[in-house]
């Protein structure tokens, strides 16, 4: 059995340990709270803007723009949304697992340093990788989709395609493979999202005026360049959510599971003292009898 000093200095340890996880908890439940509402508060537009996309490609007859095209794959593009931080669960783990199941030609743009530091060892074919602050803006998100875009457009990658943690709800969060690009299917990717969000039961309203376009080509790459990049922010926007929310939760249940520690060594420490006394009495009273 441990001395009581050994076992008083692991109290001690672990209750520093504690204070540590619950005020990362805090932090993350304040996060969390943000993260949450800036992921629901824009799946209205980008719903909207995808209802929007689908009307007005209704209205061509022949779509020839390469961004509403299939082509033939050979390298498929991955954008990949992972953590800076650690400490949040099994939540890159269970992102990363998907990665194996991915085939080796696929080309990779990481978010996040976790992402970048696996892709890394795993000797993926990495394009490029990137760093978003705590509350990302549209601003911060435009360089990654330039960039996509710039290799999707320049032959490097024929798919443009996102691997994120989608929210769910708080004790919930599942990693998911969205593709974005071409936009081939319009209507399918459409319904795809109203799912993802919550809209299972939604038809795209009918316009039944006459629309006049006059550079259908300069529309049609302003659109589908929006609507990447409104989606892209969004889904990460839904992988914040989910991060934060993962961490409170693990925070929370290695905070509880500290307190736990701290009962049973208070036990052992207690068992320990009373041994120890026990032991002393035992000692005086033999003395005290060899007199």
């Amino acid at each position: 059995m441990a001395s009581s000093k050994d076992i008083r200095n692991r109290i001690k340890g672990v209750k520093s340990t504690r204070q540590i996880t619950r005020a990362m908890q805090m932090v993350a439940t304040s996060k969390m709270k943000k993260a949450q509402d800036s992921a629901k508060s824009g799946r209205p537009y980008a719903l909207l803007l995808s209802d929007i996309i689908v009307s007005i490609a209704d209205e061509f007859e022949e779509i020839t723009s390469s961004h509403f095209i299939q082509k033939p794959i050979k390298h498929r593009g991955i954008l990949v949304v992972g953590t800076d931080k650690g400490l949040c669960g099994g939540l890159n783990s269970n992102l990363f697992r998907q990665l194996s199941d991915i085939d080796s030609s696929a080309k990779f743009v990481a978010i996040g340093k976790r992402a970048t530091q696996y892709l890394s060892r795993s000797h993926k074919d990495l394009l490029a990788d990137f760093t978003l602050p705590d509350k990302p803006t549209f601003s911060d998100v435009r360089k990654i989709v330039d960039f996509l875009l710039r290799s999707y457009d320049e032959g490097r990658i024929d798919t443009i395609e996102v691997l994120f943690t989608s929210f769910i709800n708080t004790l919930q969060q599942e990693p998911e493979l969205v593709r974005l690009f071409p936009l081939n299917s319009l209507d399918e990717m459409n319904a795809k999202l109203h799912q993802r969000f919550g809209s299972l039961e939604h038809e795209v309203p009918k316009d039944d005026r006459e629309i006049i376009i006059e550079d259908r080509d300069k529309i049609l790459a302003e659109i589908s360049s929006l609507y990447l990049k409104q989606e892209i922010f969004q889904l990460i926007l839904e992988a914040q959510a989910s991060e934060h929310s993962a961490r409170m939760v693990a925070m929370k249940t290695a905070t509880d599971n500290a307190g736990n520690l701290i009962d049973d060594l208070t036990l052992q420490y207690n068992r320990a003292r009373q041994a120890a006394i026990t032991q002393e009495i035992l000692e005086i009273s033999a003395a005290a009898f060899s007199d």
